[in-house]
């Protein structure tokens, strides 16, 4: 689903822009918190000459965490070595990647979680011991080799920490998890990724863009390069509050940041389904969508702008759902509560 605009995964278009990406510490705009204890863990590894500890980040797509995996290497001064879980299938492939790894070097693996037993558990001495554990030959000659390595710094991310075993999980010195952003900080990257991109815009279309961002830098800069294209064409390159809001509707964003697919989620429980509840599985095969595809994609924006509601006997459309679509609100009389009163004693 990374062909949606509002599609926080990344896509082909997003490698165009690496400009983009901030390079130090001090360009990276949001996440202050994270910030705060990265700088104090990035400048006493410098100090004592040591390599930086492992550091896990987690949270939704499109916030910023291979960005921040750069920057640690650009602020330790130390080259990066980027992959991702998927992509490291065998024991062998984590053995080659981490041999040419120099003194210090980062290994940035994106989509940890991803990562194959038998190479999450060649993983362990590899990050606690900075060494690799190899079986040379096969049957009663075998003989285990233990092949030191150059002190590395595992930078890891995931969408999903609760995949992680726990035995990974505790290789990591540092955890850090990222947030979406507001309103503020999202038209701080807007008014940065503008300037780099030489696009004319004032205050109102900044804002106009930051409001339907989904709280996510990634989409932010891919709806920033959209209104670029209609202002170009239609308003002579300057973006404006009419601008920006007349490209996103044509886009069909809309001022929450929905987008068709979104909608029409909210649509089939609210016309076939009275509002709800119903099952995953039904609402999938109702919208021709996979249960994942709703469950990673849709459902995580919905619920946290508090139009869906997840209850024991399905999904459910909110009051605020309703009134987004326009809708008159009603409830489904077999639709249960989302609280309980408790009973009062004696």
């Amino acid at each position: 689903m990374n062909d949606r605009i509002v599609s926080p995964g990344q896509g082909d278009e997003d490698f165009q822009e690496t400009s983009l990406r901030p390079r130090r510490l001090d360009d990276y705009i949001g996440q202050d918190h994270v910030k705060g204890n990265l700088q104090i863990l990035l400048e006493a590894a410098r100090k004592r000459g040591e390599a930086l500890d492992h550091v896990l980040l987690y949270g939704p797509p499109g916030l910023g965490k291979t960005s921040l995996s750069l920057i640690i290497a650009t602020e330790m001064g130390v080259n990066i070595r980027m992959t991702s879980g998927p992509a490291i299938e065998h024991a062998g492939d984590l053995a080659s990647i981490l041999t040419a790894l120099e003194a210090h070097d980062v290994l940035f693996i994106d989509e940890i979680h991803r990562l194959s037993r038998v190479v999450e558990e060649r993983l362990y001495s590899a990050m606690e011991d900075f060494a690799l554990d190899l079986i040379i030959g096969k049957g009663p000659s075998a003989r285990s080799v233990r092949l030191p390595l150059q002190p590395f710094t595992v930078v890891g991310a995931t969408t999903r920490i609760g995949a992680l075993t726990a035995p990974l999980r505790d290789r990591f010195g540092a955890i850090y998890r990222l947030a979406y952003y507001d309103e503020a900080a999202l038209t701080r990257i807007l008014r940065r990724s503008a300037r780099i991109l030489h696009v004319e815009m004032d205050e109102p279309g900044t804002t106009e863009i930051a409001l339907r961002a989904r709280g996510t830098p990634r989409i932010a800069n891919r709806l920033l390069r959209r209104v670029r294209d209609y202002a170009q064409v239609r308003a002579d390159g300057v973006i404006t509050r009419q601008v920006a809001h007349a490209a996103l509707e044509a886009l069909e964003v809309d001022e929450r940041g929905l987008d068709p697919h979104d909608r029409m989620i909210l649509q089939t429980i609210i016309q076939k389904f009275d509002g709800g509840p119903v099952g995953i599985e039904t609402l999938a095969a109702s919208t021709s969508e996979e249960v994942e595809t709703i469950e990673d994609v849709y459902e995580p924006y919905l619920l946290q702008l508090g139009f869906l509601a997840r209850t024991p006997r399905g999904r459910i459309v909110t009051r605020l759902g309703f009134e987004h679509l326009g809708l008159p609100y009603h409830t489904n009389p077999s639709a249960p509560t989302l609280w309980e009163p408790v009973p009062e004693e004696g």
